[in-house]
């Protein structure tokens, strides 16, 4: 069944993640931070008929709504707001599916969810659909006990409005944001994979109250490391998914499973994570690689335009090449490359339900 181009959320939502697992596929979840990246997302979603995750984390809000704001939390409510509707207002014109997400936020920044929260209701009562699809509580810091109840906590404040949480259970290693943890080749890591007995536990929680996904750490990390500094093990993912299979009798990979750290990441282990219900993929590392690397090659391919309004020597004008939409372009061209490559790696180019 064809869904409706645009922002989804509910049971469009539902269908959607269904299809990943069924497809054997995912989607890429981009971290964006302003107009610019918003729209190189939708861009190559469209180019590769993929449905596509666009999500922020509270500093892209804080930027999207202005470093100068004054007021930091409310820049991180606002900014995200903004984006949101930017994205409602010019996701059906790209043909494809968006899902709305908000990145990591722990402890502190749970009064950022639930302002946003606040904001989704009132969208609801106005349209009959929340402004986000989903928000992220990355509570993997606290004790589980509480980290679960928490995220029972806000799951039903979500589920009354169509909206579905995201948790993370075992930590990522790195840092997203202010959100994470680095990491040590020397140390134990064993904090850094999920155990399959708090899987099962969070899913008999949460599952009767609404839909939610989990974030399951296997070693996955922020960022790029040197080879051999990151050790991915999906056969946890795997394993967390015959235990709760097993426990409740339930269908293959019940939980929806999301890979964060996606960024550097082995191809085979990327594909190996997919048939374990994988249904999403963060990526942001690669992205912001990729747009920096673009427009510093067009600062070098123009280099004078970049010290000169004219030329000193022959008096050639050079605002076409120093208007900043230029620059821009040439970063969000970068952004789309990578993005290319990405949708390819989880399968999902051609696959947008979107009719």
């Amino acid at each position: 069944m064809a869904l409706k181009a645009g922002v989804v959320s509910g049971e469009d939502y539902n269908q959607l993640v269904n299809a990943c697992k069924e497809g054997g596929y995912a989607l890429a979840a981009v971290n964006c931070v302003g107009t610019d990246s918003v729209n190189a997302v939708m861009e190559a979603a469209a180019n590769n008929k993929s449905d596509v995750i666009i999500q922020f984390s509270n500093g892209g809000a804080q930027f999207y709504a202005g470093q100068g704001m004054e007021d930091s939390f409310q820049a991180k409510v606002l900014g995200a707001v903004s984006a949101a509707q930017h994205v409602h207002l010019l996701a059906e014109h790209y043909g494809i599916c968006v899902v709305l997400h908000t990145d990591h936020a722990n402890r502190k920044l749970v009064p950022w969810v639930d302002a946003l929260i606040d904001h989704s209701e009132a969208h609801y009562k106005a349209t009959g659909r929340p402004l986000y699809t989903s928000h992220m509580l990355d509570l993997s810091e606290e004790d589980i006990d509480d980290n679960l109840s928490e995220c029972a906590r806000v799951l039903s404040r979500m589920a009354k409005i169509d909206m579905s949480l995201e948790i993370e259970l075992g930590i990522t290693g790195g840092e997203e944001d202010g959100v994470g943890h680095e990491i040590d080749a020397d140390a134990d890591n064993s904090h850094l994979y999920t155990q399959p007995e708090d899987v099962l536990k969070a899913y008999e929680l949460l599952s009767p109250i609404g839909h939610f996904s989990v974030a399951a750490s296997f070693g996955n990390v922020h960022g790029v490391y040197k080879p051999g500094n990151v050790q991915l093990r999906p056969e946890i993912l795997r394993n967390s998914q015959a235990l709760v299979s097993e426990s409740h009798d339930t269908k293959q990979n019940p939980l929806n499973l999301v890979f964060h750290g996606g960024s550097g990441s082995e191809k085979s282990k990327i594909a190996e994570a997919l048939t374990y219900g994988v249904f999403k993929m963060n990526i942001d590392t690669d992205t912001q690689f990729a747009f920096s690397e673009a427009a510093g090659k067009y600062m070098d391919d123009n280099a004078k335009a970049f010290k000169y309004q004219i030329d000193p020597d022959d008096g050639t004008p050079y605002k076409k090449q120093y208007d900043p939409r230029k620059l821009l372009r040439a970063g969000e061209q970068g952004f789309i490359a990578r993005l290319d490559e990405a949708f390819s790696d989880l399968g999902c180019v051609g696959k947008s339900l979107a009719g």
